[in-house]
């Protein structure tokens, strides 16, 4: 293994996460805010490590191996979020580096878990940075750099696999990864602007429509209120924020077709796709009549905050108009499954991803059919075309260790001491990446009483969340380490 090449590229990273640190010093200066000092320290720190490593680790070649890609990965988003972590702590926002280390995770894995016991007290450029980090790692780091440097094209498809692995089961958009993402990417930058410019036209001010918008197209969730998109109490603002939910929880793969090839029939015909739409669909208005039959609601009030809360959850974005954690047991345990299914592959969402939710029922419905015809054949197509049984394998294989590690981690949880309910959708919301849970880590609550041992469970549940497992939990394999 090259080590030389996986720290020369890290350093990268680390310089990348130091510049994009300039804007929210320049709001912190603007506003005269206590944090432009803490700012100004963090980029030091880290561009003068950046630099310092890169010009230690000069490169003859920089072509990357599978292996080399993995550690690449996992080590870029423990450096951006190590990084990152920095304002929070050299400020004395966050008491411990743990929690700053826990909230910048939160925010580049786009989780939306905080330790923040108040968020409107804290400075704005540290809540611009809190968001900034959400936008970042929405579409992946990995992916931005593989975007904006073309030194990363040797190896780029080994990346892109490692950091995004659920986008196999889709066609590769163009012939150069390096185009792929910067198509992507533009999308997502569009998007964003978009959205931007419809919630000033609902009313809200700059730095709120700014920060809604870095926290809604990553569907991540941290909000610069207290109380999430509630604190507006502005039904066009709700609107406007689910359906950016709903997009963002789309494969942007789609999107391409869509805008570049003008295939609008792709994004129709996609199975995913509609089976997305469909639960969405479903689950909003089972809810809203939940609501309506055990809470009194009026119609319109259930299907306002129902449909929300579904997008906001299933979307894996976090987002909140209502303290669901009051809602009837019915309401809150079809949260919790919507929790585990996620988006799409390919989009901006967490958790399991709705074409695995279609390849295992397919699977069950073949181990069925084969119960009582064994002889029969049955290929798992998706839109005509047939899987292939190592994806298929992936498949069981991943919801099998998301299972496992789930059960593992409400097992450490529960022994630390937190009681059942908050304890599981700790990790449901960390490892699926929503945020908000039930309990004491629910939409009004958050994640600072959790011990420092519960947050670094949790931590590396957002992380083996965001990369989908495999690519942290094989760094545990000896025989990773041994291979040559």
């Amino acid at each position: 293994m090259k080590l030389r090449v996986i720290l020369h590229y890290l350093s990268l990273i680390a310089i990348g996460t130091g510049i994009a640190m300039v804007l929210p010093l320049g709001v912190s200066l603007y506003t005269g805010g206590s944090c432009a000092s803490a700012f100004g320290f963090s980029i030091l720190i880290t561009l003068g490590a950046g630099i310092a490593i890169r010009l230690l680790t000069p490169l003859k070649q920089n072509r990357l191996s599978t292996r080399e890609a993995i550690v690449l990965v996992a080590g870029g988003w423990v450096t951006a979020s190590a990084a990152g972590a920095l304002p929070y702590y050299i400020s004395g926002a966050m008491p411990s580096f743990i929690d700053a280390y826990f909230e910048a995770m939160s925010g580049f894995t786009t989780t939306g878990a905080t330790v923040f016991t108040s968020i409107e007290t804290q400075e704005m450029g540290l809540l611009l940075w809190r968001s900034m980090t959400q936008w970042l790692g929405g579409m992946g780091i990995i992916m931005l750099f593989v975007a904006l440097f073309p030194v990363l094209g040797l190896g780029s498809a080994h990346l892109i696999e490692a950091e995004m692995p659920g986008t196999q089961y889709g066609e590769r958009l163009t012939g150069r990864i390096r185009d792929s993402a910067k198509a992507l990417w533009l999308i997502y930058l569009g998007m964003s602007v978009l959205q931007y410019i419809l919630l000033r036209f609902a009313g809200l001010l700059p730095f709120d429509a700014v920060n809604i918008t870095l926290c809604t197209m990553p569907t991540g969730g941290f909000a610069p209120v207290d109380l999430s998109i509630a604190a507006y109490n502005n039904l066009w603002v709700e609107i406007i924020v689910t359906v950016f939910m709903v997009l963002a929880g789309v494969n942007f793969g789609l999107y391409y077709f869509l805008f570049f090839k003008r295939q609008p029939l792709k994004l129709a015909r996609n199975a995913e796709f509609r089976l997305y739409t469909t639960i969405l669909v479903i689950s909003g208005t089972i809810i809203s009549l939940n609501l309506v039959s055990q809470m009194g609601l009026s119609p319109g009030e259930a299907f306002r905050y129902g449909t929300f809360q579904i997008a906001s959850i299933m979307t894996t974005t976090g987002f909140a108009t209502t303290n669901f954690d009051l809602w009837p047991t019915f309401s809150k345990a079809a949260l919790l499954i919507l929790m585990l299914i996620g988006g799409c592959a390919g989009s901006t969402g967490g958790a399991l991803k709705v074409i695995r939710l279609i390849v295992l029922a397919k699977y069950i419905h073949r181990r069925l059919t084969l119960v009582f015809k064994p002889n029969t054949v049955i290929p798992i197509k998706i839109e005509g075309a047939t899987l292939p049984d190592s994806i298929v394998s992936r498949v069981l294989s991943l919801t099998l260790l998301y299972t496992v590690l789930l059960g593992g981690a409400f097992m450490i949880m529960s022994a630390i001491g937190l009681e059942p309910i908050t304890a599981i959708s700790s990790v449901v919301a960390c490892l699926g990446n929503v945020g908000p849970g039930f309990g004491m880590v629910g939409p009004v609550g958050n994640y600072a009483f959790v011990p420092p041992a519960g947050k670094t469970v949790l931590i590396f549940c957002m992380l083996a969340g965001r990369l989908e497992i495999f690519t942290i939990l094989v760094l545990f394999m000896p025989s990773f380490w041994r291979w040559r």
